[in-house]
């Protein structure tokens, strides 16, 4: 028998919906992030148009020696909604068709489709990125500015992060949906649960824990590596901090010091975690809201902060007596 369940078929339903909103949806987005630019800039990119910060984020561009990015100049605006618009209503009937084989062809031909659409996507930022002008009034020997596909990338002074928006996670929940009708159509869902339901009971706790722990901080490399707020040369690094923010943007500082005073300077800043180096390890950046401090006394940092970060308590009182120093707190040091 070759015809599909009710349920399925209601999923098929949500999945054509879920496709066609895509048509009215931003399906990607482009951040860019600068201290000279603190709210951001953000480029938008629709099925059949780009939105958001367009035009500002061409005049930087025509600085550098990239191309101005205009709409009608890629095929793909033309195309693209016609496209998304044909596999809605593909799914949407598949559902009435009821075939088991027609919802297999579909989902085969969706995933070339978002397969070949990223590929066509990686590609233009590849061009956009490395086809520069020789004559521009910005040229630095060896630079390309290609952002991310997906995820965060350092470009000069600039933050770029790049995730799917609203129409984009829209397409994924339909591809998804396709996904588990033709698993479970298929019964091989059920093979799979009856084989392995034990093992993944137990290993879903460590799923999760994995999926929603934070990104760590980032070795940080002495005379390399600058500090975000004083911009020397990080060269101790037993005093040194980072900031990393949700976008996965880190910035470094050579003196606890300038961590804080930075925090404080830019309040707009989407802050995931605080880290401070650990006094005794070698390279070994701790969370800063747990660790305990002590200030002053013979300790002494490159910009005069001198406050050193330990893992216990035992430990920073043990060290109060060696450096004639001061218990100190996370929340006073912001005080202060």
């Amino acid at each position: 028998m070759t015809s599909i369940s009710k349920s399925s078929v209601l999923m098929l339903i949500m999945a054509g919906f879920c496709i066609l909103s895509a048509i009215y949806f931003p399906i990607w987005r482009i951040e860019l992030d600068a201290p000279q630019y603190p709210e951001g800039l953000a480029l938008l990119i629709y099925a059949n148009k780009m939105g958001g910060d367009v035009d500002i984020i061409n005049g930087l561009n025509h600085y550098i020696g990239m191309k101005t990015i205009h709409a009608e100049e890629f095929i793909e605006f033309t195309v693209l909604p016609y496209v998304i618009g044909f596999f809605g209503v593909w799914t949407i009937l598949a559902a009435f068709i009821k075939s088991k084989r027609n919802v297999l062809i579909l989902l085969i031909c969706f995933a070339l489709f978002g397969i070949l659409a990223m590929y066509d996507f990686w590609r233009w930022e590849y061009e956009y990125g490395h086809n520069l002008d020789p004559t521009a009034a910005i040229i630095v020997p060896g630079m390309a500015y290609q952002p991310p596909l997906i995820g965060f990338k350092q470009l000069l002074n600039f933050g770029a992060f790049s995730i799917p928006d609203l129409g984009g996670w829209m397409m994924l929940t339909g591809g998804i949906l396709i996904g588990l009708v033709s698993a479970i159509e298929g019964g091989i869902l059920n093979r799979f649960l009856k084989k392995n339901l034990k093992p993944l009971i137990w290993l879903l706790p460590l799923i999760t824990l994995i999926s929603c722990s934070p990104n760590g901080p980032e070795p940080i490399t002495l005379h390399k590596d600058n500090c975000e707020f004083c911009k020397m040369s990080i060269a101790e690094g037993n005093f040194a901090a980072e900031l990393i923010t949700q976008k996965g943007r880190i910035f470094k500082f050579d003196d606890i010091t300038c961590l804080i005073k930075y925090t404080k300077e830019n309040p707009d800043k989407d802050v995931k975690g605080h880290y401070v180096h650990y006094y005794l390890g070698n390279n070994e950046l701790i969370p800063a809201e747990t660790a305990h401090y002590i200030k002053g006394g013979t300790l002494r940092s490159p910009m005069a902060g001198n406050i050193a970060a330990f893992k216990t308590e035992e430990e920073a009182n043990e060290h109060i007596q060696k450096l004639n120093a001061e218990k100190t707190e996370w929340n006073t040091l912001f005080k202060d």
